[in-house]
């Protein structure tokens, strides 16, 4: 890659796929599920916490995988070149790991899917449309994404194999992870930062602690 194809969105792109041509081979197959699946019990019991991050790369299936990947191609790299890769990265992980974190709380199946983090992504915009309510290009993302994500999430009440857990969460995170990238420590807007990094730890401690059970 060039330094201009080198984008962080880029890179999450290529080991999704690395990580999705692997699961094209039982073997392959069964190792990625075995050790990186959303598990609650794995998670709850052996303290396999790192299953809270490597769902994001794994996918059920080349559907799953291409659709995620189209939607990462797209809206990473409109989100990563308004922020800045650092800010875009940290965004994408709050989003993907509070998506972990609420499935891993409501929903007892495995799990999988870098939706959770692109959910993240699309709340940035909803998020950024109330923090500058007078910036027209927000407004306009804001409110179109808005309705997407609603529509969305009721969409998933009556789909099969929807972890819509997941996706709720991953909204959740990416309101607060954009709380805390947007915060400047000017015009009293660090408050932004320290209000979204403590509802964000505590929603996290609160459900670790629970073991992730009702």
């Amino acid at each position: 890659m060039t330094k201009r194809q080198l984008t962080a969105t880029n890179v999450l792109l290529a080991i999704q796929i690395i990580i999705g041509i692997i699961t094209l081979f039982p073997l392959g197959r069964l190792y990625v599920y075995a050790l990186g699946l959303k598990d609650v019990a794995a998670i709850a019991r052996a303290g396999q916490f790192w299953r809270l991050v490597t769902p994001m790369f794994i996918h059920f299936g080349f559907e799953h995988l291409l659709f995620n990947s189209v939607t990462l191609y797209f809206l990473g790299h409109q989100v990563e070149a308004i922020v800045g890769s650092r800010r875009f990265l940290t965004l994408y992980f709050l989003g993907g790991i509070m998506g972990n974190l609420f499935s891993y709380q409501f929903n007892v199946n495995f799990s999988a899917g870098a939706s959770t983090a692109l959910f993240g992504l699309f709340a940035y915009f909803v998020a950024m449309d109330y923090l500058e309510p007078s910036n027209p290009f927000y407004q306009a993302m804001g409110q179109q994404y808005k309705w997407l994500l609603i529509f969305n999430i009721v969409a998933n009440l009556f789909m099969a194999n929807v972890d819509i857990w997941g996706h709720v969460g991953g909204i959740v995170g990416g309101l607060l992870g954009t709380l805390i990238i947007n915060a400047h420590y000017r015009e009293g807007k660090s408050r932004h930062f320290w209000l979204g990094i403590t509802i964000y730890a505590l929603l996290s401690a609160v459900i670790i602690w629970n073991h992730g059970v009702l």
